[in-house]
């Protein structure tokens, strides 16, 4: 498929995981990408891997802080720049850690809040004008499926992704008018950095846990499930798809 060709995309985490995976999945697609990241490393492997499949030359990258406001305006402006405009815009970076509600602290709290929903309001917001300037531009954030069902120890993350549901209502219902759509995913149960490694207290009580398994397949599935959704819902096939969630869990929630 060449749903992307001549289209320009900006993906934020596209070093790793689900962000990576998009990227990948854009430039298959015949997009060109503009990966933006934390870690250098992060997206010097996703460079690599778009050399692999012969994409590289379609492929720009930026290190960017997305909880950062001058990281965002600077490296936000210059990849629209190198772009030439913004087509399609993916919010894919966040951060996941767990603790006892009853123990976190401030600190905590707000750094999780900072980086998932702030940096989510960041980059879209300076993103926008180029986004509005296409008469037809696309946001896809990331949710997941702890804003709307029970995660334990996950009250500062669920809280994060719920808020980025509710903010993708509104920009869709601001901006529709202006050609704008605004969608979220809501990935569970997905195979990547970020559910290896979630920060569990360690006396977290596995009980808590036993209904989150997939009700497809043998276990989790990879992060190029969601890629694959957030190709469609970006591209024209979503094209009368706005202000709502895709919930991508295998079944888990069901």
């Amino acid at each position: 498929m060449n749903r992307f060709t001549g289209r320009r995309v900006l993906v934020t985490g596209a070093g790793s995981g689900i962000g990576q995976a998009t990227a990948l999945r854009i430039l298959a697609e015949g997009g060109s990408v503009a990966a933006a990241d934390i870690a250098e490393a992060g997206l010097e492997k996703t460079r690599a891997l778009a050399a692999e499949a012969g994409t590289d030359e379609r492929l720009s990258r930026t290190v960017l802080d997305i909880a950062d406001e001058d990281s965002v305006r600077a490296r936000v402006d210059a990849a629209v720049e190198h772009l030439g405009g913004l087509d399609v815009l993916v919010n894919a970076a966040g951060i996941l850690d767990s603790r006892h509600t009853g123990a976190m602290t401030l600190e905590f709290w707000n750094r999780i809040i900072g980086v998932n929903l702030t940096g989510t309001f960041l980059v879209t917001r300076q993103a926008l004008p180029a986004l509005l300037a296409t008469g037809k531009g696309v946001v896809v954030n990331f949710s997941s499926t702890s804003a709307s069902f029970a995660h334990p120890y996950m009250a500062a993350y669920a809280a994060s992704k719920g808020g980025i549901q509710s903010f993708t209502h509104a920009i869709a219902a601001e901006y529709g008018k202006q050609g704008l759509r605004a969608v979220c995913v809501a990935p569970g149960s997905i195979d990547s950095g970020m559910t290896r490694a979630p920060g569990l207290p360690r006396d977290a009580d596995p009980d808590l846990f036993t209904k989150l398994v997939p009700a497809l397949g043998e276990g989790f599935a990879g992060p190029e499930t969601v890629a694959g959704a957030i190709a469609m819902l970006a591209s024209e096939d979503g094209a009368f798809i706005t202000g709502t969630e895709l919930r991508i869990d295998g079944g888990t929630h069901m």
